[in-house]
């Protein structure tokens, strides 16, 4: 069973996501783990519940310190290996292949970064990777990090009804999605492609493979470089 333990200040956050639609499910069937750790409680600050400061050297914003994320990591490590995430505007980017890789391992732990960022000290000694959901910024990683248990949970094992259908999701083979049709095969006039309704499994996985080709190229040409 894989493991998630997230790090955060704010864990309300996490109820409506972890409790709804497939990751709901997933930790019903104990295929994944999810806990959700107030950093708060781990500071040495127990009168304010203090977990952020000033940067040195002046500026704007608040850091996350050094201490309570340091024995936030220690406890819920324990014994057990860990890979450690930070979620940053500043990492590298999350992508599908990198979520696939993320199913290997049993236990991870992602610390929410938030205000201005994180004591370095907390990057050197204790990240084991940081991740980038896109090249923008967000208040806190609290999103980042749903995004990435998402993206993880579906690929697990088991977690899908229907295994199958990662093939054909978007970026398998550095492809995006090809176009989907549902009944009626007529609907206000505009009419289902006929290869969809004639049963040549052939003909549609080629078809599916052009649109999937063309919409690529056209929306993510960036992509058929790596093909």
């Amino acid at each position: 069973m894989l493991r998630f333990d997230i790090i955060t200040i704010f864990p309300d956050m996490f109820g409506p996501i972890l409790n709804e639609s497939i990751i709901k499910r997933a930790q019903e069937k104990k295929k994944v783990a999810i806990h959700v750790h107030d950093l708060r409680d781990y500071t040495d600050d127990k009168k304010h519940r203090k977990v952020d400061d000033r940067p040195f050297g002046g500026g704007p914003g608040m850091v996350l310190m050094a201490q309570p994320l340091f024995d936030a990591v220690k406890a819920i490590k324990a014994k057990r290996k860990v890979k450690v995430i930070y979620t940053s505007p500043s990492g590298k980017p999350f992508s599908q292949n990198h979520a696939k890789r993320l199913t290997k391992v049993k236990n991870l732990i992602i610390i929410c970064g938030h205000y201005e960022g994180i004591d370095e000290r907390v990057r050197e000694c204790l990240v084991d990777e940081e991740i980038s959901v896109g090249d923008y910024v967000l208040t806190g990683g609290e999103i980042p990090a749903m995004v990435l248990v998402d993206a993880v949970t579906r690929l697990v094992p088991g977690v899908l009804g229907k295994e199958e259908s990662l093939l054909h999701e978007s970026f398998e083979d550095n492809l995006l999605e090809g176009p989907q049709y549902t009944r009626p095969a007529n609907f206000r006039g505009k009419r289902v492609p006929d290869v969809l309704l004639s049963g040549n499994h052939n003909a549609i996985e080629i078809w599916r493979k052009s649109k999937a080709l063309a919409k690529t190229k056209t929306v993510r040409p960036d992509l058929m470089e790596k093909t």
